[in-house]
């Protein structure tokens, strides 16, 4: 089944190239099927870059899905047409009373940045609290996954003294987790960040399922025990090139940024870069999807209730 986005959305098009189905609202309308309502609060400054990357994984279920994109307030942007923004998002104030089956926060270019200067730190703590009674479940993605466990756990940021960045290989903990459902039991994800995320430390100061680790990127997929949370501390949705842009970005800056770890063939930055975690990223929306939204929310989200859920669920 197809997702919906508005027809004019410039993933529209990038996503038909690529013979996934989309459907217009126009079309949309006329069928009689509840879709599920996905809210996606883009924290990254290229939007229209992110937005069609988690709309692809959005795409690989048999589920109609119903996006809306959400910015974390109005001040202008450097990396997006206004006319982009002001057509295609939303701002909390327009969606605040209203109810969703998911909720994904994206990763955000802050690593460095304390939680107390980011400039929209409290606006972000209110939308991650009313999701609390309003959204079924929500995905985390990288920074937002550090940010989560501060705001839900009361974490501390903590930063590693150099950036992980590079293709890892993760190993399962809980085979019969309905997350890790079809997953191999080694798998290679994408990371980019400064975060750091020990199994330890959070084994010892959350109750989170820890889902899957790297020896040396850390807890890379954890979840509550409702799934009502779920932390994911890589970037499974990165594109092939998305990687070697950040590194080229860099070098540009003057600074003096490691290779990208099992990224290159041969760690050569001079040979095309090859995306090796496309078929787990794409399960890993597909099992979001499934197990912790569409087999957990109400069929009337205007019956919406946190009693719906329980850590036993």
């Amino acid at each position: 089944m197809p997702i919906r986005i508005p027809d004019e959305l410039p993933a529209s098009d990038v996503l038909k190239k690529e013979n996934i189905f989309v459907m217009p609202m126009s079309r949309a309308s006329t069928q009689e099927i509840r879709p599920l309502k996905v809210l996606i609060l883009n924290l990254m400054p290229k939007k229209i870059e992110t937005e069609t990357q988690f709309l692809r994984l959005l795409s690989n279920s048999p589920l109609q899905i119903d996006v809306e994109l959400l910015r974390i307030d109005d001040r202008p942007s450097k990396n997006t047409p206004t006319e982009h923004l002001d057509n295609f998002y939303r701002q909390f104030n327009t969606v605040k009373e209203k109810n969703y089956d998911g909720l994904i926060i994206t990763g955000a270019p802050l690593g460095l940045v304390q939680f107390e200067d980011v400039i929209y730190w409290d606006h972000l703590e209110t939308i991650m609290t009313w999701a609390r009674k309003h959204v079924t479940s929500t995905l985390f993605v990288c920074w937002a996954a550090q940010a989560g466990l501060k705001l839900l756990y009361d974490l501390p940021k903590k930063t590693r003294k150099e950036k992980l960045s590079g293709v890892y290989f993760h190993k399962i903990q809980q085979k019969f987790h309905p997350l890790l459902r079809g997953f191999d039991d080694s798998f290679l994800a994408p990371h980019s960040r400064y975060a750091d995320f020990s199994s330890e430390y959070l084994e010892e100061h959350t109750d989170l399922d820890i889902l899957a680790v790297s020896d040396v990127a850390g807890v890379y997929l954890a979840a509550t025990k409702d799934k009502r949370n779920v932390f994911v501390t890589g970037h499974p949705e990165y594109e092939s090139h998305t990687l070697h842009n950040e590194y080229a970005r860099d070098l540009g800056e003057g600074m003096d940024p490691a290779v990208p770890v099992n990224y290159y063939p041969n760690d050569n930055s001079d040979n095309e870069p090859i995306a090796s975690w496309r078929s787990h990223g794409h399960l890993l929306f597909s099992n979001w999807l499934n197990y912790c939204v569409y087999q957990q929310t109400p069929y009337d989200l205007e019956h919406f209730s946190e009693d719906n859920f329980t850590k036993d669920d």
